[in-house]
């Protein structure tokens, strides 16, 4: 079980967990998250009760969606490990349509899409980067090290992965470093100390401001930024403790105060910095964190 490999996806705002078959090379999803998610129940004996009555129910109708089902152990809300009902991506799509509602269809739209978007290609190539020997020759801390970093998350998705972007770009009305001045701002920041935290979340603010690439910057500098932390201070963010809504609010004062977003982050650290689990959960949370937005 510890080389088991735990993703989460996030449906307005919940949790759906999935396992991956390496045997199989699929996912495998919660049906107890995505009936909670159907429902809208919080309450977890109330959705197990509710997917025991469907389940029958769809068994007396000789459905697929029931005998496509298999059971893998997942965490329960007491904290330990218990068989759960699980199903792979087209048993999801046909217990969706048991729901006749417009919450189901845009649940299976943002289901099929969310797999097969450039976000989610990026996002398997994010998991396995973790595996990969190609994660030990990435630079720390340089703009070369974040080149490669998009290169491997975007390669094949973007003409542009790994490229310094050429043109202006803004967010929600903040403007991003000035494109004809990028090369020497990027060499500036590469410049700046990594010695204590304080110095290695001001470095992440900087390249944050300057913003290299068109798109991916967020997700590509996270895992930057986590790399700089395991080499110079052996510790690095557990994403999955920082909200999407805590994270966006800090990073927005982030260019004027840093301060909120030091603490944040200083509060999710962790020395698990080799563990499996902590990075995917990482990925899932750092790519919901760009959703929406």
């Amino acid at each position: 079980m510890s080389k088991e490999k735990i993703s989460i996806r996030f449906f307005d705002d919940r949790e759906v967990r999935a396992i991956w078959d390496e045997g199989n090379s699929k996912w495998w999803f919660s049906v107890l998250d995505i009936v909670a998610v159907l429902t809208d129940q919080d309450d977890y004996n109330k959705t197990r009760n509710y997917w025991k009555y469907l389940k029958a129910k769809l068994k007396k109708e000789n459905s697929q969606v029931v005998s496509a089902t298999t059971q893998l152990k997942i965490l329960a809300p007491d904290g330990k490990k218990r068989l759960s009902d699980m199903l792979d991506y087209n048993g999801i799509i046909a217990l969706g349509k048991e729901f006749p509602s417009k919450k189901a269809n845009r649940f299976i739209e943002w289901f099929t899409y969310s797999e097969n978007s450039i976000d989610g290609k990026s996002k398997t190539k994010a998991y396995a980067l973790f595996e990969s020997s190609f994660i030990d020759s990435i630079e720390v801390g340089t703009t070369k090290g974040l080149q490669q970093i998009h290169a491997y998350l975007f390669g094949g998705l973007y003409d542009f992965a790994g490229q310094i972007r050429q043109k202006n770009i803004s967010k929600g009305g903040f403007q991003f470093a000035v494109s004809r001045f990028l090369g020497d701002t990027l060499k500036q920041i590469e410049a700046m100390p990594e010695t204590t935290f304080d110095d290695i979340i001001d470095k992440y603010v900087e390249m944050n401001i300057a913003h290299p690439f068109m798109e991916g910057n967020g997700r590509s500098t996270r895992i930057w930024l986590d790399l700089i932390l395991k080499k110079r201070l052996r510790t690095c963010v557990d994403w999955s403790k920082i909200s999407k809504k805590d994270y966006m609010d800090v990073m927005k004062q982030s260019p004027i105060n840093s301060n909120p977003l030091k603490n944040l982050l200083k509060s999710a650290l962790t020395d698990k910095i080799n563990d499996r689990e902590t990075f995917m959960k990482g990925i899932d949370y750092s790519y919901y964190y760009e959703e929406n937005e």
